[in-house]
């Protein structure tokens, strides 16, 4: 009669313990899913971006889809259409087509990383704004810092790697 009892406390006790082991899940999951946008007092989400030796400062915020970069509209700035669409990749990956307006300032680098350091702020930007828009961004690759930089001259070489003409006489 005595194990009856123990294996129904322990049984009573085991399903108490899944409760709160549940309960603990369910929290720690609105923990991870809810993520704060971080908006400032004018509506605006603010990051950086970089790429190469560029670096951009982003602001975006609820809009007609205007994007200014130094003051210039972007087909004055960016004239390459190339480089025009590299800018509104992550609102088509978003699907936020025309619904922000960009505001951006950008140093550095050329036009070819400064379009890429001013698209890793959008991303990024885009984020802070609504984190519900992180998974089709980081699946695009717009959140990734690509790496690559210039390598440095080497002292003995033309150029970083390549060697001086040989000559045999």
């Amino acid at each position: 009669m005595s194990e009856e009892v123990t294996v129904e406390e322990n049984e009573a006790a085991g399903l108490a313990g899944l409760s709160a082991l549940q309960d603990g899940a369910a929290q720690a999951e609105t923990q991870i899913s809810v993520a704060e946008p971080k908006i400032d007092e004018l509506g605006r989400a603010y990051a950086t971006g970089r790429r190469k030796n560029a670096s951009a400062r982003v602001w975006v915020k609820r809009g007609s889809g205007n994007i200014v970069i130094n003051g210039k509209i972007l087909p004055e700035y960016f004239a390459r259409p190339v480089l025009q669409m590299l800018l509104v990749q992550p609102f088509q990956a978003s699907s936020r087509e025309g619904e922000f307006d960009v505001f951006a300032t950008v140093k550095g680098g050329g036009l070819s990383g400064q379009a890429g350091a001013v698209r890793h702020g959008i991303s990024r930007a885009l984020v802070n704004f609504e984190p519900g828009l992180r998974p089709p961004l980081k699946a695009g690759g717009f959140l990734t810092r690509d790496p690559r930089v210039v390598e440095r001259k080497k002292y003995g070489r033309a150029k970083a790697r390549r060697s001086f003409q040989f000559s045999k006489r």
